[in-house]
């Protein structure tokens, strides 16, 4: 039997490659997506008002509605956020938190209901093919070989990427914080707040990063993310859980994985083969926020490969890496620099929560979240946290 043909083949099925597989699936592209299902990522499943609109995301994705975070200092200064008054865009005014397991079924369901061949089974090996094109090959869930053609590749396959590894320059590796969470059933009596996320900022819960503890309505995320080698993510955990009061939560099931720190000087190598989400490290510096942007990446990288397709020019995948900097890449590089220095000591984190308490900053933050987009529209404002920022950075501010 000769290999079945495909346009693309996307590797990996989470909302990076499921939305890519979607957007050209609907194009009337031959579409392969393959994924290997059964191990969801570590992550707190927070997605903001901009992706349940953008992507036509249905309510009943959305487990859990969250009003107010909650900032905790090393001095358990406790600031709460309230998203109430700072949205701007016309919809919802809450933080929509969705299961992963389950949100990204539902994605690449909608990309086979699109047209898309979803095939379960694990990627193995690519390599380019002399008269153009690619040749790959996967394990199907019965463990057999299965080989397949394609003219594009897309690496959707996480921040290990296999795709990466085969087909770019070993550079071409982003530096990693490390995540692990455990999911735990949610108190039904108590104080426990299900409409709150709890975001905390202490060097004994994580040295470089924070540790959270995302409701999602029956069940509760809770995790800590860090690059220091040697620091016991687990241990910390179950620190957090004490502190959160959930010590002796019932626990339905424990992640853990890498998550990228910035992204990659290039998505594509050129020949045909490009990354998107994780693989090619589009997550969010200092918050870890990965959803929205691996979505923002997938659908960008459908449109770029309709061009190419179209015009047989592989210069036009380039535009995935150039735009998603044009949308994204100041919200990036101020995150970066916030996530170096107010995450280096407990000195600078308790600065870090007691900034927080200021209604300008509370206004920015959640307006730039919500949105995906710094917000211009307050000059003053923006004049008002500068100002307060350098006096917090000089040390004239009271902690």
């Amino acid at each position: 039997m000769s290999p079945a043909e495909y346009d693309v083949a996307i590797i990996g099925g989470g909302p990076a490659g499921a939305t890519a597989a979607y957007e050209l699936a609907k194009s009337g592209a031959s579409v392969l997506l393959l994924d290997r299902e059964g191990r969801p990522k570590p992550c707190g499943g927070a997605v903001p008002p901009r992706l349940i609109e953008d992507f036509e995301v249905p309510p009943e994705q959305i487990v859990a509605r969250v009003a107010t975070a909650r900032i905790i200092s090393p001095k358990s200064q406790a600031v709460e956020m309230t998203i109430d008054g700072h949205r701007r865009r016309a919809g919802t005014s809450y933080v929509g938190m969705v299961d992963r397991e389950k949100f990204d079924r539902w994605l690449r369901q909608r990309a086979e209901d699109a047209g898309a061949d979803l095939k379960r089974g694990t990627f193995e090996h690519v390599e380019e093919r002399d008269g153009g094109g690619f040749a790959l090959d996967y394990r199907d869930v019965h463990g057999a070989r299965v080989s397949c053609r394609s003219r594009l590749v897309i690496g959707a396959d996480g921040a290990n990427s296999a795709v990466r590894r085969q087909m770019f320059s070993p550079a071409a590796r982003p530096p990693y914080v490390f995540a692990y969470h455990e999911i735990v059933r949610s108190p039904e009596s108590g104080d426990f707040d299900k409409s709150r996320c709890d975001v905390v900022y202490d060097g004994a819960i994580s040295p470089d990063f924070y540790g959270w503890v995302f409701p999602h309505g029956p069940v509760t995320s809770v995790g800590v993310g860090s690059a220091k080698k040697g620091f016991d993510l687990k241990a910390a955990t179950s620190e957090l859980r004490r502190r959160s009061g959930l010590g002796d939560a019932d626990i339905v099931r424990r992640e853990g994985a890498p998550l990228p720190l910035y992204p990659l000087k290039r998505f594509d190598n050129g020949r045909g083969v490009l990354l998107i989400g994780d693989a090619a490290g589009v997550v969010a510096p200092s918050s870890g926020e990965g959803i929205y942007y691996a979505m923002c990446s997938g659908e960008l990288a459908g449109r770029s490969a309709q061009e190419t397709l179209r015009t047989n020019d592989v210069r036009a995948l380039k535009s995935v890496r150039h735009e998603f900097s044009r949308m994204h890449g100041r919200t990036f590089f101020i995150l970066r620099m916030m996530q170096y220095f107010w995450y280096s000591s407990d000195g600078r984190r308790e600065r870090f929560v007691s900034m927080c308490r200021d209604p300008d900053v509370q206004k920015l933050t959640w307006e730039s979240y919500l949105d995906k987009k710094i917000v211009r529209r307050e000059p003053m404002a923006h004049l008002r946290v500068f100002l307060k920022d350098m006096s917090h950075l000089m040390g004239i501010a009271k902690a």
